[in-house]
């Protein structure tokens, strides 16, 4: 099959939904929500999990203490008991009366150095004498599951696809109005499709989160846009003039009074991510890696005169 396309070098860009986008890699670091959407008439709705809350971020966990019963999950973040410490798994609470000096809860301070508090376990129904310098943190105050999924991805270090587009693009190459066009995802791997899995800690809870593509959205730069829920599959020579299985598109018109002379290309990719810890689990919905190549289309019979 003769090369019909003609691509300019692959820049990356972003709109407001990524702001921070580097040129050469694709990496997004701002990050924005799409809820999921029912679709409308004639168009296929969108089959991903629906975004969920962020989650609580007051947690019980027994299991570093061999406690399996009741199972790690959201707590109430204050009670009559004080507020939840998620790295005591216990509510805190100014002792009172305060004990008396050489009271085995000071461990040996004196009253006014630091203080002593009660960690009450309703769970086990444990309650502890503490002495703490600082008041022990609030974890009503931490980040909640979903934030603490947030730093799981920022390690992950996403990026945009690299598009891949059959003909193999060359030298002058012209695409054809009513010739067959191939997309794909080239060499995808870990980062630009996934999935990929990391954890992160913080406020006394870990959050492991997975996250994968669940579809590229290709603006043509026709007016068209075609949404494959697959890598797509790349092109081979002896495919001829098949059209793509998975992920395809043809032009109706030429590209000669756009900008240039040719269409814009943009692959988006929309990422689910998965999470679970601390008791919970949730879906943060993410999109704004996008990629683009310029293309010229031209009429046949232009071509051959």
């Amino acid at each position: 099959m003769a090369p019909l396309l003609l691509l300019d070098p692959a820049p990356v860009f972003a709109d407001t939904e990524c702001q921070v986008n580097d040129p050469q890699t694709g990496v997004c670091l701002v990050w924005v929500e799409v809820p999921g959407t029912p679709g409308t008439p004639g168009e296929e709705g969108d089959d991903a999990p629906v975004e969920t809350s962020g989650g609580e971020s007051c947690v019980w966990d027994g299991t570093a203490l061999g406690i399996t019963q009741p199972p790690p999950g959201p707590v109430p973040c204050s009670s009559d008991a004080g507020y939840w410490s998620n790295g005591l798994n216990c509510y805190i609470q100014l002792a009172t009366p305060v004990p008396p000096a050489g009271d085995p809860a000071w461990q040996g301070h004196e009253p006014g150095d630091g203080a002593v508090y009660h960690c009450y376990q309703p769970q086990t129904g444990i309650l502890v004498y503490l002495w703490s310098q600082d008041p022990p943190p609030d974890s009503g105050t931490t980040p909640t599951p979903g934030e603490v999924a947030r730093l799981a991805i920022e390690d992950m270090q996403l990026k945009a696809i690299n598009i891949g587009l059959a003909p193999e693009p060359g030298p002058a190459s012209v695409g054809l109005v009513g010739m067959p066009v191939w997309m794909w995802a080239a060499g995808p791997d870990d980062h630009t499709f996934g999935p990929i899995t990391a954890s992160a800690s913080a406020g006394g809870i870990t959050i492991t989160a997975t996250a994968r593509v669940h579809r590229v959205t290709w603006d043509m730069g026709d007016g068209t846009e075609v949404v494959c829920r697959n890598a797509g599959t790349p092109y081979k020579p002896e495919y001829g003039k098949q059209e793509s299985p998975t992920c395809g598109h043809v032009y109706a018109t030429s590209s000669s009074r756009e900008q240039d002379g040719k269409f814009t290309v943009t692959a988006s990719s929309d990422w689910v991510v998965e999470w679970t810890g601390a008791g919970q689990s949730g879906v943060i919905r993410l999109n704004g890696l996008r990629r683009s190549v310029a293309i010229a289309v031209g009429e046949a019979q232009v071509l051959v005169q």
